[in-house]
């Protein structure tokens, strides 16, 4: 027989179907013949707690027992909890801090996202709680975790999260039913049957890992979706960032790109040793996103042109149905945005030749484009109809080569110090915007990346861990780059000479009493 009943506690917060959930556990145990109870404890939500949900099965028939009876208690106790469940991320939390989660014992099945508390929301500035602190502590105090969003999951299915969490539950294989056991018990309630379902086997392959392991060929990889791809080959940890950073490249360009943004990442995932939630991989995966997602003509002309961004801006105005909003686009291009998205053979020359004269800062051409005309909008889209030549443009071939210096220098860190790694990651952050603040954002970039990452001007690496912070710090308060020479100096790398301004006579105004009416 059995020594002891399997525990489970569960942590729901209003309106999720926790007690649902805890119904769906007894009607399956009780299909079963094993002895099962339940209590719950009311909870204030997100203020000092969930609603939980307490069941105990003992895993023997009563048909088997005889006269005999196991004894069950009504509420749980720290250190005695086999299965925790938790509906989010700080509720998993606090049932560690309680004690429910235990090294030698506890399975901790909890969803990654988050409802902000009402103290984190109080607060003036940004009071969120670290959520890489909690799933650290997850993994050092449960015996073993099963972390994902099942939030997610659920809106996938059109149910609610405890359809998911029940899913999870029954996948990871902690308790005496079968998934069919499960399912049968779900279908016993009568409502929302269908969607109750999807969210069940939806949390169960979540659980269970019908993926895990599997290596994926490079020939199917192609044939995978950018997020079937980060399901099937990333961690969870990673995939909500990676699925975005996907989708944003697809968007940007096609699929093929999008392949090319996880070809790029699977190397740093595979050096990660999922430090502090992947933080490395999650980063990585972050700024590289927006780094090949650069702003170029053809990226602005697509944006200003979407149909969402007409809806948005009639909303923004409050307009009637019947009002007519007209939208005019002020842009200024200039030599370094005519000659991006020209071919490299082209773009080079009429560089030069713009820089030798000094023309580089006086050729740009103000415009005000009216998208909402046919001519300016068909102007506009135009520009983004280009988008199948953008790798044939300078511009293009020039953000590649240095997004490939930039990963293969975390790659090369990360086999020697994960923090080092990270640092240079980190000053991707530097790459942003457009026109001069982009130029001046990747000139800091190049200088750090230069002297201090490829360059051997601090030699010990964790020397040059906190270096690179500074001087991207460094770079961040001060985008002129005098900060940053002055970080720099310390290490005895030679500052640049500040760079030359253009001095601009204008006319003073002339008074409103001397103007001639």
């Amino acid at each position: 027989m059995p020594e002891r009943p399997i525990a489970i506690l569960i942590a729901a917060l209003g309106g999720e179907g926790g007690g649902v959930l805890a119904d769906w556990i007894i009607a399956a145990a009780t299909a079963r013949d094993y002895p099962v109870q339940s209590t719950s404890i009311p909870g204030v939500a997100q203020r000092t707690g969930a609603t939980t949900y307490y069941v105990e099965i003992y895993p023997a028939k009563i048909s088997e027992l005889g006269a005999r009876r196991p004894v069950l208690t009504l509420t749980p106790a720290p250190c005695y909890v086999d299965v925790m469940v938790a509906s989010e991320l700080i509720e998993a939390g606090r049932a560690m801090q309680n004690g429910f989660v235990t090294r030698d014992r506890t399975t901790l099945i909890a969803s990654t996202h988050r409802i902000y508390t009402v103290a984190e929301k109080m607060q003036m500035g940004d009071g969120r709680f670290d959520s890489a602190v909690v799933l650290k502590a997850a993994r050092e105090l449960a015996k073993r975790t099963i972390l994902f969003d099942m939030q997610a999951q659920a809106n996938a299915a059109a149910t609610v999260i405890s359809a998911v969490m029940f899913g999870a539950l029954a996948g990871s294989g902690t308790l005496p039913l079968s998934r069919s056991d499960c399912e049968a018990a779900i279908r016993s309630g009568g409502k929302g049957v269908e969607a109750s379902l999807r969210g069940f086997a939806a949390g169960f392959d979540a659980a269970a890992g019908p993926a895990s392991g599997k290596t994926v060929m490079p020939a199917e990889k192609k044939r995978l979706s950018g997020s079937e791809r980060v399901r099937q080959t990333f961690p969870e940890e990673t995939r909500a960032m990676l699925e975005e950073g996907a989708a944003r490249c697809a968007g940007f360009q096609d699929r093929s790109y999008a392949r090319l943004y996880l070809d790029r990442l699977e190397p740093i995932v595979n050096l990660d040793h999922a430090a502090e939630g992947y933080k490395l991989s999650n980063e990585t995966g972050r700024f590289l996103a927006l780094w090949m997602c650069y702003e170029d003509v053809i990226r602005v002309a697509d944006l200003k042109t979407r149909r969402s961004r007409f809806e948005r801006v009639r909303e923004e105005v409050q307009a009637k149905p019947h009002e007519p909003v007209h939208i005019i686009e002020f842009l200024k291009p200039g030599v370094d945005e005519f000659t991006a998205v020209l071919p490299r053979f082209l773009a080079r020359p009429l560089k030069a030749l713009a820089e030798a004269r000094g023309l580089a800062n006086k050729l740009n051409v103000g415009m005000h484009v009216k998208t909402t005309s046919v001519s300016g909008f068909l102007l506009l889209r135009f520009l983004a109809w280009l988008r199948p030549l953008r790798p044939l443009t300078s511009r293009w071939h020039e953000e590649q080569v240095l997004i490939g210096r930039w990963l293969v220098a975390i790659a090369a860190a990360a086999k020697r110090d994960a923090r080092l790694a990270l640092e240079i990651a980190l000053c991707g952050r530097l790459i942003k915007g457009y026109g001069d603040t982009h130029k001046r954002g990747k000139g800091n970039f190049l200088r750090i990346l230069d002297t201090l990452v490829e360059g051997d001007a601090v030699p010990d690496d964790r020397a040059r861990i906190e270096a690179i912070r500074k001087a991207r710090e460094a770079a961040l308060a001060d985008p002129e780059g005098r900060k940053l020479e002055l970080s720099l100096e310390t290490h005895g790398i030679a500052p640049l000479p500040p760079k030359p301004k253009p001095v601009k006579f204008v006319r003073r105004p002339q008074p409103e009493n001397h103007r001639v009416a």
